[in-house]
Parts: C-alpha cells; sequence; structure tokens
C-alpha cells in the first residue's frame, strides 16, 4: 500500500488497521479500511442476536462468537436469540439498543420484514453488521455473506455431472423471505435451465423447517421412484431428515449403485462431514461459520472505530461488493466431497 507523505494522523491509523486486520493491498481503497470524516470513537458495546438455536451451523456459529470477540478485544454485550422471529428480533435490538450497543450484529431470517427496524438503528448511528442473511431494505454497514448465488450454481452442476443432464431431482429450499432462500432456488432453476434441460426439478420450500422437507421429500419419492437427485439448502435442518426418508426407501447404497440418490447440501457442519464419509450424502458447500462469527464482530469493531470500506478484493479470499444499501463482504465457500472432506483447513474438521 502506497502511503503519501502528506498522510494525516487520522489516514495512518486507518492504514495500520488495514495492515494488520485486512491485510496490505496495493490497490488502495479496494475491501480495506478508509478513515473516517471524523475521528471514530476508540470502543463500544456490541450487541448480537442470534437468529436461532434448532440449526447445528448455527449452534457452531454461536459458539464461535465470544472465541472470536475474545480474540478481536471486542466490548460483547450477552446475546440475544431471535428464535427465527422477526418479532423477538425486534425486541431484542430494541432492548440492546438501549443498553448501550453501539454496533449490533445480527442474522435476520426474514430479510423483508426488517427494514423499520433498520432505519431507527441509522436514526440512532448504530451500525448493524448483517451475517449471512442480506436485508432487502434499510442501511448496513457491512453484509458477512458467502456468495448464495455460488451455491445454487454449483449444486446444480454437481448434480446435473452426476446425473449425465437427465432424470428428476428435488430441490429443498429454505423460506423464500429469506434472500438466502432466493438466491439459493434462483441460481440452482437458472442453472438447471441453461445447462441440464434434460433434469425436471421439483421445488419444495420447506421454511427451513425440517419435519417439511422430509415430509415433501417423501411424497416426491412416491409419486417419482425414479428421483436420483437432492439438493438441500442447508444441511443445519434438512440432513437428518433426508437421510432417515432416504434409509427408510432403501435408497442409501454406493455411488454406482443404481439406487443411488445424490445428495448436496449448504453448511459444511461435522455432521455432513460424516454423512460424506459414511456415504449418505455425496457433498456439502462449507459456510464459514467461523469466519461469519470472525468478521461480523470484526467488520462491528470497525463501525465502531469510525472506519469505512470500498468494493474490491480483501486479503482474506473474499470480494467486498456494493449493494444498494450498504456493503457486503462475500466469504469463500469451498465445495466439499469424499476426496476432501478430512481437510483440515474446513471449519467442520475444527469444531470440538
Amino acid at each position: 500500500m502506497k502511503i503519501r507523505p502528506a498522510a494525516t494522523g487520522a489516514a495512518l491509523l486507518a492504514i495500520a488497521f488495514t495492515l494488520s486486520a485486512c491485510g496490505s493491498s496495493e490497490s488502495t481503497g479496494t475491501g480495506a479500511a478508509q478513515p473516517a470524516g471524523e475521528a471514530g470513537a476508540t470502543g463500544g458495546k456490541v450487541g448480537i442476536d442470534f437468529p436461532r438455536a434448532d440449526s447445528d451451523f448455527w449452534n457452531s456459529y454461536n459458539k464461535y462468537i465470544p472465541q472470536m470477540a475474545s480474540e478481536l478485544g471486542v466490548d460483547l454485550m450477552p446475546p440475544t436469540n431471535s428464535q427465527n422471529d422477526v418479532a423477538k428480533l425486534v425486541a431484542n435490538v430494541q432492548a440492546l439498543s438501549g443498553q448501550g450497543a453501539k454496533a449490533i450484529v445480527m442474522a435476520p431470517q426474514d430479510t423483508g420484514a426488517i427494514a423499520s427496524t433498520l432505519q431507527n438503528l441509522e436514526n440512532k448511528n448504530i451500525p448493524v453488521v448483517s451475517v449471512d442473511t442480506r436485508p432487502d431494505k434499510g442501511k448496513v454497514y457491512m453484509v458477512v455473506r458467502a456468495d448464495n448465488k455460488a451455491y445454487g450454481t454449483k449444486a446444480c452442476e454437481f448434480l446435473g455431472e452426476k446425473l449425465g443432464g437427465k432424470g428428476k431431482v428435488v430441490q429443498l429450499m429454505g423460506a423464500l423471505s429469506s434472500i438466502n432462500g432466493r438466491d439459493r432456488a434462483e441460481a440452482f432453476g437458472a442453472c438447471m435451465k441453461e445447462k441440464f434441460p434434460g433434469i425436471t426439478v421439483f421445488n419444495e420450500p420447506t421454511e427451513w423447517e425440517g419435519t417439511k422437507a422430509a415430509s415433501m421429500l417423501q411424497t416426491r419419492l412416491e409419486q417419482h421412484p425414479d428421483i436420483k437427485g437432492v439438493y438441500m439448502h442447508a444441511g443445519g435442518v434438512h440432513l437428518a431428515p433426508t437421510i432417515q426418508v432416504l434409509k427408510a426407501k432403501n435408497l442409501i447404497a454406493p455411488p454406482e449403485d443404481p439406487k443411488h440418490v445424490f445428495v448436496i447440501s449448504n453448511d459444511g457442519i461435522p455432521q455432513e462431514f460424516e454423512a460424506i464419509r459414511k456415504g449418505e450424502i455425496d457433498a456439502t458447500l462449507s459456510q464459514p461459520a467461523d469466519l461469519y462469527a470472525k468478521y461480523a464482530l470484526f467488520y462491528a469493531k470497525a463501525a465502531i472505530d469510525g472506519k469505512t470500506f470500498q468494493p474490491g478484493p480483501t486479503d482474506h479470499d473474499s470480494t467486498i461488493i456494493q449493494l444498494p444499501n450498504g456493503l457486503e463482504d462475500q466469504l469463500p465457500a469451498p465445495l466439499v466431497t469424499k476426496e476432501n472432506v478430512d481437510d483440515q483447513a474446513l471449519w467442520g474438521n475444527q469444531v470440538k
């Protein structure tokens, strides 16, 4: 990074922050912290709301938060949990702001219903970091998220190639009120239509609920016993019921067996890795729960300290993109199969 001789003290502070936290960059301003117009606060409390406790993925994320707060020196308030209820999220956020939060981390599951809360926080000058989900409206300081359209495309390509471009697959979708559910579903459908028009896709909106996923998958298999592929939007809630249904139908078999149903998931939780090792599913896309926790708190602290960011590549293998209502740091989410499932660099292999 080039430093101008006339750099002010505030600029030098921001550059030092970038070198230590985001890494150096030859391209000034791309994915790097920039000095705010005025000196920012020296610190403050970060409020955080956990979105739910009924998902193995989110439970892992929840456990990473205190660890990352300690490593980053974040003054973390006692977390709240909105239990997949936007009304509880609104109430929790009001309580956190009333208790002195200077920045708030949240993961709204209904991304269309949080706009007024975000507006209220903006009016109070409380920056918001949204994790995993991108609010449809309302200002956010940063969204920490993986490229969810890439999830759908990668899942489509995996199943399309395994099925040789022909056959039937079931897509167990999340809630379409969530940007994640929409992104994954739309990308999967568009990819299938363009690259594998010979594959029929049955779309099942599970609302991120395992019981609905099990019921829908069972019904489809009864109607179409020749289904050969399943794409689960979220292993954290879909994995166990999907395996249960496949076992009941005697469809757990080696890939070379004609009975085999190819299954790909999203999340990268340890349970998915174990299922891959056992041959119960074939692949997953690893959502980085550890990095979600780390960079959610990193950006919350940066917001309190008065830092700003610009679109561009970062030094942690991600890209910051511009949104209509803020910025989004798109973290990497690698494909995990039997070939690399034991890679210790994957967060799912580091969970105790």
